[in-house]
């Protein structure tokens, strides 16, 4: 298996607010508009799963296997070209701000390593990079 993390991003809301946003995924709705439609097709999604089409990967889609309330949310690939895990890991810097790291944890075969460790480390900062400027209000 191989990691990638993202750095560490800062955000201006409690903890708990970021990790009731991020565990139930109907709550992407509120902010879909804020994705690229070039970047992510096909985006559909329910409570615990997300599915998306990822030019040039294809259709992808992640199950949430683990919740644990305020701090980790922990999704596994369902349906994808590799397999892999998916952590958001959420903790307090103070009462009213939290900090963020994603990370992810992929079968990659030997021969397509070094294709897709740019691109996955690159993807994985986007979207930490992207969690990090939603308003967490409740």
């Amino acid at each position: 298996m191989s990691k990638f993390e993202s750095s560490v991003k800062q955000i201006a809301y409690p903890q708990q607010n970021v990790y009731n946003m991020l565990s139930d995924l109907t709550n992407i709705e509120r902010v879909k508009d804020k994705v690229p439609e070039d970047k992510l097709n096909d985006l559909t999604f329910d409570k615990d799963t997300i599915s998306v089409s990822v030019p040039p990967v294809g259709q992808i889609t992640m199950r949430i296997i683990e919740r644990e309330e305020p701090k980790m949310i922990k999704f596994a690939s369902e349906n994808s070209p590799l397999s892999f895990n998916f952590w958001i890991q959420v903790l307090p810097t103070d009462e009213a701000n939290s900090k963020m790291r994603l990370t992810i944890d992929a079968d990659i075969p030997f021969f397509a390593k070094a294709m897709v460790s740019g691109p996955l480390q690159e993807g994985i900062e986007k979207i930490a990079d992207a969690l990090a400027m939603i308003p967490y209000q409740e």
